[in-house]
């Protein structure tokens, strides 16, 4: 947003330094992100006087002038009708770059060279005269920089202007801050009565069919006008900000935009089809050519300001090509409207125009300015089109935001901001914005904020206003109370970070992955149809389509990991993530969210050094990291067991475990399957395992035990069964644990064999069972007899054979 210091001054007597007003802008939350000086092409033009002229030898138009710039006499090429000698002008010196876009250079001019350029005041931007030089007055100094001698001293604030604050895209709004930062009054434009024998009404009408879309829209008539060049000041004023000028009438509609932040429009009235406005939604599929001469598709939410049969502008955005104001437009029908900020940020979007318009409506006009912003226009366009104003206005007016009351006390003030502010101090800041306060206790205020001032609903906001009204400055610096105590850390935190040292001394390495993943890398995964997982969070705008879905497993985003690291011959590789899954639910309720951990290994066994031969990591080398990780969080009664069913497809059939404790499944651990390990384009196995932390956690116990070191020695006695080779090994070791032997300290199989001579179908197992003691030191007839009961019962439990 620009704003010149000299358009501001006309709504507020404000003499402070320019620097100073950007200062306190920005202290109160306008940024002034840039100060420059309007004038200052004009520091290369300098007052002159002609001291000789003589014909140009090779042209009759030109004249050679002698022009005294006060240090040295130009010799200047001219060809203005009015010079002559002894005139005052201004001469532009080689350097000079005119508001034109024009650099001015030392140049060669028929055979003649011209050191400069003698200005018409057309050229230099302060006036519309451009039929001859600019005749300045004698008193002036010779040698003079021309914005000193005629005292043009305007600065241009620049102003990021944050959404929340769409009341500040205008003068007045920035000089209504102004005039609160240093408690000065501010001057609205007067609006003049205009009066006319005829009515409105007689000649139009406004409809509205779309209420939520616009719930209000004024209009006004005003015929007989001449469409034509701006007045010097009116084009002035636009092109200090950067707008520019069209026409008289285009050009008003502008400078009350900018003005009042209020955006209008003007239309060809004689181009409305039955003289009439319709405000309504398009239809879907209809096409509308803008006033940039482009075509666009419309949508069924896209709002339209219609005639009798057609659309004639996109609400809010941009007017249609069919009704724009041209030199031979008569009569003009001027719109000033409110518009939902919402509907008009989805259009502008959808159809990729972005105006000064659009710019303000999104962030939302003030709906009970819309009739003054009309009144003012239509005055302006009055005054500069030399029309005549149809009686009365028309304003059509739905449901508009609603004002609200908000209560507040110096006490919450003070609380929130650490400030000693009265309740007087309160309400003058809060008045000075324009809010109607009124005192409903000692220490209390009801306030209704100016309806111009949509981002104030509560009374956080209040407070906030009063903060940066009174000065972010004057709050006292405070410290924040760190009490003495160490907060108790969260017990799902410990365990992951024990978890990760844990692994990290089995060699791991942590990745971290988006929760964002491609749906084609999770369907690789190859799970069944009627897995959970496969219900997934749908990125509405997605960044792209690697990033489509949230995560329902985390091995996908590992198996990624792993491509791109043999991508670069890093092939020997231990990773594991902790992170969450998600896992949808019904519509418009919150997905699940696991928190799970996943670890892989893949390549060799050991890391290479000189001694080491190359072993492929395998099965039991993935199995011992998670038996020494469980073993380490201390979790008891966890066993493996073979997959079944539809569980775990991922994992290669016959490769891979359930790991379970106390009949629950708490994860598993295999080999990851050959045909999901080509789909991510690995060329070797990938073992891993899984866990689910909610599960995990419960296991761990809070207690630590300690036991004393056996005194007596040990016994160990072994069985050679054969038995079905589809009976599981583990199931041998939970039986025997299952007995309740006293003495039995612990069971273990060190062999398993199937080939000949052993049968089909069947496998030789091998169990060695350790016998020990807390009181004596045992004897071989009674370990016997205790071993041979367990052997019958594993033979009858089993169906087992001694060899």
């Amino acid at each position: 947003m620009k704003i010149s210091l000299s358009w501001l001054k006309e709504y507020v007597d404000i003499n402070e330094n320019v620097y100073n007003i950007a200062d306190a802008l920005t202290m109160t939350g306008l940024e002034v992100e840039g100060v420059s000086q309007r004038y200052d092409y004009l520091n290369t033009v300098l007052v002159g006087r002609i001291k000789g002229i003589i014909p140009h030898p090779n042209s009759n138009d030109l004249k050679i002038c002698s022009v005294d710039t006060g240090n040295s006499i130009k010799t200047i090429v001219c060809g203005a009708p009015n010079v002559q000698v002894g005139m005052i002008v201004p001469a532009a010196l080689s350097g000079t770059n005119l508001p034109n876009g024009a650099v001015i250079e030392e140049s060669n001019i028929r055979g003649i060279t011209s050191e400069g350029m003698i200005c018409s005041e057309f050229e230099l931007c302060l006036g519309d005269n451009s039929s001859g030089i600019m005749n300045l007055n004698e008193n002036l100094s010779i040698g003079q920089t021309l914005s000193e001698a005629l005292h043009l001293d305007d600065y241009v604030l620049e102003i990021g202007v944050t959404p929340n604050r769409g009341d500040c895209l205008s003068i007045i709004g920035i000089a209504r801050e102004v005039a609160a930062i240093y408690g000065l009054n501010l001057k609205y434009p007067e609006i003049k009565s205009i009066q006319s024998s005829e009515d409105i009404t007689k000649y139009t009408s406004v409809t509205l069919l779309s209420k939520e879309f616009c719930p209000r829209y004024a209009a006004s008539l005003i015929f007989d006008i001449k469409v034509k060049p701006s007045p010097f000041w009116l084009k002035d004023r636009l092109l200090s900000v950067g707008i520019r000028p069209i026409s008289n009438i285009v050009d008003v509609t502008n400078f009350v935009m900018l003005e009042l932040g209020q955006p209008l429009h003007a239309f060809d009235f004689d181009n409305l089809a039955e003289n009439k406005i319709v405000v309504k939604t398009a239809s879907k599929g209809e096409k509308f050519t803008t006033l940039d001469g482009k075509e666009h598709l419309l949508d069924d939410d896209t709002l339209m300001i219609c005639d009798g049969n057609k659309g004639v502008a996109i609400g809010g955005v941009m007017g249609g090509l069919n009704s724009e104001i041209q030199d031979s437009t008569k009569r003009v029908l001027l719109e000033s409207a409110y518009f939902d900020p919402i509907s008009i940020r989805k259009t502008s979007k959808r159809v990729g125009i972005k105006t000064e318009a659009s710019f303000r409506f999104e962030r939302g006009v003030d709906p009970e300015g819309t009739l003054y912003a009309l009144k003012r226009a239509s005055q302006l366009i009055v005054e500069v089109g030399n029309g005549a104003l149809v009686n009365g206005f028309i304003d059509e007016k739905a449901e508009l935001p609603k004002k609200m009351s908000i209560k507040l006390t110096h006490v919450e003030v003070n609380r929130l901001l650490g400030t000693n502010l009265y309740i007087e101090q309160v309400e003058k800041h809060l008045k000075s914005i324009e809010c109607t306060v009124n005192k409903i206790a000692e220490s209390g205020i009801e306030v209704v904020p100016p309806s111009f001032r949509s981002d104030i609903s509560r009374k956080e906001d209040l407070i906030e206003e009063v903060a940066r009204l009174s000065g972010y400055n004057n709050i006292p610096v405070t410290y924040p109370h760190i009490p003495l105590d160490r907060r108790k850390e969260t017990p799902i935190l410990i365990l992951k970070d024990k978890i990760k040292d844990i692994l990290n001394g089995f060699g791991f390495t942590e990745a971290i992955n988006y929760s964002f993943i491609s749906e084609k890398a999770f369907n690789n995964l190859k799970l069944h149809e009627n897995d959970k997982r496969l219900n997934l969070v749908r990125i509405l705008n997605p960044l792209s389509d690697e990033q489509g879905v949230m995560r329902s497993s985390l091995i996908p985003g590992l198996l990624l990991n792993i491509f791109k690291n043999l991508s670069y011959k890093a092939k020997n590789l231990k990773m594991f993530e902790i992170g969450k899954i998600f896992i949808e639910k019904e519509k418009d309720i919150l997905p699940d969210e696991k928190e799970m951990i996943v670890g892989i290994w893949t390549g060799s066994r050991y890391n290479d050094f000189w001694g080491s031969k190359e072993i492929s990591s395998d099965f039991y080398d993935i199995k011992g990291v998670v038996e020494g990780m469980l073993t380490a969080l201390d979790i008891k009664n966890f066993s493996f067991t073979a997959i079944s069913g539809n569980d775990f497809l991922y994992l290669r059939k016959g490769f891979g475990a359930k790991i379970c404790s106390n009949g629950n499944i708490i994860g598993c651990v295999g080999e990851v399957s050959q045909k999901i390990v080509n789909e991510f384009e690995i060329k070797q196995p990938v073992y891993a395992f899984e866990f689910d932390l909610k599960l995990v956690y419960p296991l761990i116990s809070e207690v630590k035990s300690a036991f004393p070191i056996p005194k007596f020695p040990s016994i160990s006695r072994d069985i050679t069964l054969i038995i079905d080779k589809k009976i599981e090994s583990n199931r041998i070791l939970e039986f025997i644990k299952e007995l309740n032997e006293e003495l039995i300290e612990l069971s273990v199989i060190f062999d398993v064999y199937d080939g000949s001579p052993i049968p089909d179908g069947k496998k030789s197992l091998s169990v060695r069972v350790i016998y020990r003691s807390k009181f004596e030191t045992l004897k071989d007839n009674l370990v016997n007899d205790i071993h041979k009961r367990i052997a019958e019962a594993i033979v009858s439990e089993f169906n087992a054979e001694l060899p």
